[in-house]
């Protein structure tokens, strides 16, 4: 009976031990995941907001996430998201302690991008799958191959340039089609990570731009200002 005893706390020890190393394997994996992501934020200009993920949309129609920061942390709609390996997507919409973010693979969702060893531009959409995005409108001749890598252009003003997108994993050529058929995988774990990064790159203020005062208007009321000879008989408006 003693000895039944010591067997049952030993492998009662046993499952706690290694439920103890599980979590301190999931730790490492998390710490080596925010390790990537910390020197992937020294090679980005600007400054940016470390997230967590929190949950993932239920409609397997639709490529969203939630992360755990908002306006409060100054992570605002418009801004790119990136994971240690290159661009996941983009927020999309915020509140003050969370915000949406629409993945790279939303169904139609747009990007322009760069072939990196080519140079040639073209627009990244999103196809709806986990894995999978289109690159329509390129032409059969154009020079294009598997295994090509799509950079971010910055022509958008939302991702700055040069951040890994996709690479070319599939190229269909007919002659009877001006476009190529072509499909490409994302290069960042847009459904296995975690911790994200949000981009507060600078973007263009278009309110800064109205506040500027316009000529026409400012010159005209200086004309009146300093009085312009009428013609008599003429009516004035008060």
């Amino acid at each position: 009976q003693k000895l039944q005893q010591d067997n049952l706390a030993i492998r009662q020890q046993l499952l706690e031990q290694s439920q103890q190393l599980q979590r301190m394997k999931a730790l490492e994996a998390e710490a080596a995941t925010l390790r990537r992501i910390l020197g992937a934020k020294e090679q980005v200009p600007g400054t940016s907001v470390l997230v967590e993920l929190l949950h993932v949309d239920r409609n397997p129609f639709l490529r969203k996430i939630v992360v755990n920061k908002g306006t409060q942390d100054g992570v605002l709609a418009g801004q790119a998201v990136i994971d240690a390996d290159g661009v996941v997507g983009q927020v999309t919409l915020s509140s003050p302690f969370s915000s949406e973010v629409t993945l790279i693979t939303e169904k139609g969702q747009p990007m322009p991008v760069m072939v990196q060893r080519t140079g040639l531009r073209a627009v990244l959409f999103g196809s709806g799958r986990p894995n999978a995005l289109e690159l329509p409108f390129v032409p059969v001749n154009a020079d294009i191959e598997n295994g090509d890598v799509l950079v971010t252009s910055g022509i958008d003003g939302v991702y700055p340039p040069g951040l890994p997108v996709a690479t070319v994993s599939n190229i269909e050529r007919n002659a009877a089609y001006v476009f190529a058929k072509i499909t490409c995988s994302p290069a960042a774990g847009v459904d296995r990570n975690k911790f994200y990064l949000v981009l507060q790159v600078p973007q263009f203020n278009d309110t800064a731009k109205s506040s500027q005062p316009l000529p026409a208007i400012e010159n005209s009321n200086k004309a009146n200002q300093v009085g312009v000879p009428k013609q008599s008989g003429a009516n004035v408006n008060p």
